[in-house]
């Protein structure tokens, strides 16, 4: 499903490597990077860096996607971060933050994820990103099933040159419903007006909110309409406006550089694999890519069990439908079969061929890849909900000092954001950061018609 970065800017990051770097600089305007696939926006990450309005190290992100991005390219040696064409070249969408952080360069990432995305466990993240020893690939100590199902993990013990990550996973809900215009502006302005109060700690880190009414008072919260099937929630609940400024007023503080990275698809959201195959097919692919994760209080050796029972069965799955592109034969698919845990191979390869005589089993595989333990989120947010989530990033981002760079991906050609609905997201996004931030220095990264002005999209300075 992800693309690959080709022609990229081949500027250099030697000017970050000296042993001393000079003060940051500052952006005249708040530069807006659009690109439409997430991975594209490392080079305008490094680019930051190397122009040194972005620090070498310990960068802070604040990530608005539907999906955490945080996979490892997994057979991908580790010293390839240090050979910045050659990372270019491997990273994907879902595999990009990481190696940034083995290179040094992000240390902290908040994941702000809308409600109907839960791959990873709400609540912080404490893990450590290295090389491992053993296959000088890049291994991660986290216990969490997003790791373990893609086999992963290792022990810190087998890490070298490992980097701290700490990993805040936050929920955020759309605003109440009811709000109409008049009652959103004032909301907006009561937010502004507590946050103005706001105190500051001795070391420039936003204190709670100081306003003589509770935060709860000036706070839009949703109620689903009757017979909805999404959540509710109250003031002060999970996923709540005062819930994630609580839990991200202190992520960043005045002085410090930060990434504000957005996905289109926090909006909305679709999983494109859903729309190839039927529901008889995606159900056979999770049940063959099924994970069996291990008991809450597993030991060291139960966890590299599982990672090892994991890989496996992933190698053999990919090695399964790689002899299917070349022979998809009654006595290959027998073969094949006859495998543990693979007996439903038989019925999944007989549907596809009654639609197709010549299926694409790689792409079969990449769909069954995202069949582990969570499915890939999917949910087509109707246009007042879209407003609703608006609002409650506006809300949020109130909250928060300016970012130093705005990365933005659309994620409309492979179809994770809905393709009739980019344009719209994307222009009312733009809006929103208009009005926090005042005039953007804006590039549409993904246009390659892209040339001059304020208005359209003007080149980097």
């Amino acid at each position: 499903m992800s693309r690959y970065l080709h022609g990229l800017n081949k500027q250099t990051l030697s000017s970050v490597t000296m042993t001393s770097v000079p003060m940051k600089r500052l952006y005249k305007e708040l530069p807006v990077w659009i690109v439409e696939d997430h991975h594209d926006v490392v080079c305008h990450i490094y680019r930051a860096i190397a122009s040194r309005h972005l620090p070498l190290k310990n960068i802070k992100m604040v990530h608005l996607d539907s999906h955490p991005d945080l996979l490892i390219p997994v057979n991908m040696s580790a010293d390839t971060v240090f050979d910045k064409e050659k990372l270019f070249s491997e990273l994907s969408i879902e595999n990009w933050i990481m190696p940034m952080v083995y290179a040094g360069h992000v240390s902290c990432v908040a994941w702000l994820h809308p409600y109907w995305a839960q791959q990873i466990r709400e609540g912080e993240h404490r893990m450590a990103v290295g090389r491992d020893s053993c296959t000088t690939t890049i291994r991660v100590t986290s216990t969490d099933n997003y790791f373990l199902s893609d086999g992963l993990y290792v022990s810190e013990e087998q890490l070298e040159n490992s980097k701290p990550l700490t990993l805040s996973v936050i929920k955020v809900n759309p605003v109440k419903a009811s709000l109409g215009p008049s009652s959103e502006k004032k909301t907006e302005a009561d937010t502004e007006r507590c946050f103005a109060k706001r105190p500051r700690t001795d070391d420039g880190i936003a204190g709670e909110a100081s306003c003589s009414e509770p935060l709860s008072r000036w706070t839009d919260t949703w109620q689903p309409a009757e017979g909805s099937n999404g959540p509710s929630w109250g003031a002060d609940d999970e996923g709540s406006t005062s819930y994630v400024v609580k839990r991200i007023s202190a992520f960043v503080s005045e002085t410090e550089p930060y990434i504000l990275d957005i996905d289109l698809d926090f909006f909305s959201c679709k999983n494109p694999f859903k729309e190839l195959y039927t529901q008889e097919e995606y159900n056979i692919l999770k049940e063959l890519y099924n994970f069996r994760g291990p008991g809450p209080d597993a030991d060291e050796e139960e966890l590299d069990a599982c990672v090892d029972r994991r890989v496996h069965q992933l190698e053999d799955l990919e090695a399964a439908f790689a002899d299917l592109l070349e022979d998809d034969g009654e006595e290959t698919v027998t073969r094949w079969s006859s495998n543990p845990g693979m007996a439903s191979l038989t019925q999944l390869v007989s549907s596809l061929k009654s639609r197709n005589l010549c299926p694409d089993y790689e792409m079969v595989h990449q769909a069954g890849l995202t069949c582990d333990s969570v499915e890939l989120p999917h949910h087509i947010s109707t246009d007042e909900e879209i407003d609703r989530l608006i609002s409650a990033v506006k809300l949020l981002l109130k909250a928060l000092p300016k970012p130093t760079l705005v990365t933005m991906s659309r994620s409309s050609l492979d179809e994770y954001c809905p393709v009739e609905q980019v344009d719209s997201v994307q222009s009312r996004v733009l809006g929103v950061l208009e009005s926090l931030y005042g005039s953007l220095d804006l590039h549409k990264d993904y246009d390659n018609s892209s040339t001059g002005t304020q208005d359209s999209q003007p080149q980097a300075s």
